[in-house]
């Protein structure tokens, strides 16, 4: 979330151009960006990237390295070493740093196009996920919605109550 309190609700359907550059909404692009200009673009599952403020994101990854190198200092990673690897690996490739150009649009980089799934041309669903913006293949999302959307009363009330 770019501020505190502040909820990013929304959906859009965007074209994806020949150069993979994708247009948000307004509505969802300046939240995003009001604690700057930087974002890091996260592969969530397959056929979604999220779309995150960097003043959010990065404080909650040095967070998670920071107990991640302390237990290794500390030797209490020893016996789990392929576990340490496979997150190396899996934190090497998740996430991107960049930035929006005019118009609100973004480029989605070489590495995500494919764990996105969209073609040049092809459309994309722009998802407000509250604390972060959702690029979605329109098969996955409507996958998603089909299986979430039952239980949707009972989350919000379980949230909210």
């Amino acid at each position: 979330m770019a501020t505190a309190g502040q909820l990013l609700i929304g959906e859009a359907i965007r074209t994806l151009d020949g150069r993979f550059r994708l247009s948000l909404p307004l509505e969802l692009a300046g939240p995003l960006v009001a604690d700057g200009a930087r974002l890091v673009l996260a592969k969530e599952r397959a056929g979604c990237l999220s779309l995150w403020s960097a003043a959010v994101w990065r404080p909650r990854l040095d967070a998670a390295l920071d107990v991640l190198r302390s237990k290794l200092q500390a030797g209490l990673l020893a016996q789990r070493v392929g576990e340490v690897q496979q997150a190396g690996r899996l934190l090497s490739a998740r996430h991107a740093a960049l930035s929006l150009a005019g118009r609100e649009r973004l480029v989605v980089p070489e590495g995500f196009r494919a764990f996105l799934g969209v073609e040049p041309g092809g459309d994309v669903v722009v998802v407000g996920a509250a604390v972060c913006v959702e690029l979605w293949h329109p098969k996955a999302w409507q996958e998603v919605l089909t299986a979430d959307m039952p239980d949707f009363r009972r989350r919000l009330d379980a949230l909210t109550g």
